[in-house]
């Protein structure tokens, strides 16, 4: 693979930003998972649910969560990786506001779901668009930027929901224009999302999209722009093998003689 030696302070430096930017959906993920730790007493208080719905309106966002990991890829793939990232924001800020204006457990539970989705697209798609955009040999560095990211997302979750709790008294104790500190929790929510939503406007797309979808001059320019690669053109024409290789694999992969599929295959889906 022919990429500089040593990329220039300059183009590092845009490389990190980039990685950055995408890691963001990391945080968001990791201030979801623990944003209502400090809520969900009040909740329960306020909505006046038993042990077993309670927390059910916590977990539930974890189905969401699942769902948008599970269509993430394919949205990708046809829509490409910094429209899929704006999706992400646009449903946790969704999420947050309706969470924080709930009136109504399924109302709770319906903003939640939404959010679920927005972090299960956010969390798939940084490290994806991460690996796409790196450089090789920073590639493993850069990549642990997303679970950094999310250490850091729980932490700011836990801090912004004790200050808010003292700032009240209380986490049901009324704060600012007669909302309840529980739900300013979830409020905050919106200012990382739409951080997100706006670093996702201004970095570039994946190279390994805009080949897929035949851009090959803008995914050259990207290569040379961001990472300095110097041969940016044999990149592409590597990143274009690796997708017809893909392309290429089909069911075949998975048949055998037992029952028409490989062995290992039905260890997977008996476990």
């Amino acid at each position: 693979m022919n990429e500089p030696t040593q990329p220039s302070t300059g183009h590092a430096a845009k490389v990190i930003a980039v990685t950055v930017a995408a890691a963001v959906g990391g945080f968001l993920f990791g201030f979801d998972s623990s944003v209502i730790n400090g809520a969900v007493d009040s909740i329960q208080g306020h909505f006046e649910l038993g042990s077993f719905f309670t927390g059910f309106a916590v977990a539930i966002a974890l189905l969401g969560c699942a769902a948008g990991a599970w269509f993430a890829g394919q949205l990708a793939d046809r829509w490409g990786r910094k429209k899929v990232m704006l999706l992400g924001s646009a449903l946790f800020t969704i999420s947050s506001i309706g969470s924080g204006l709930a009136f109504s457990v399924p109302d709770l539970m319906l903003w939640r779901v939404l959010g679920g989705l927005g972090i299960g697209i956010a969390s798939v798609i940084a490290p994806t668009y991460i690996s796409e955009i790196a450089p090789a040999r920073y590639r493993g560095s850069l990549a642990s930027l997303q679970q950094l990211a999310i250490t850091l997302g729980i932490f700011a979750a836990l801090l912004s929901d004790a200050i808010l709790q003292n700032a009240a008294g209380g986490a049901s104790n009324e704060l600012w224009w007669n909302l309840e500190a529980w739900r300013w929790m979830f409020l905050v929510g919106v200012v990382p999302a739409l951080v997100y939503g706006v670093l996702a406007l201004m970095i570039p797309e994946s190279p390994r999209f805009l080949v897929g979808k035949d851009l090959d001059e803008e995914a050259a320019r990207v290569l040379a722009n961001v990472t300095g690669d110097l041969h940016p053109d044999e990149r592409v024409a590597e990143i274009r093998l690796t997708l017809r290789r893909e392309t290429a694999r089909s069911w075949d992969d998975i048949r055998g003689p037992v029952f028409g599929l490989q062995s290992l295959v039905w260890v997977g889906i008996t476990m």
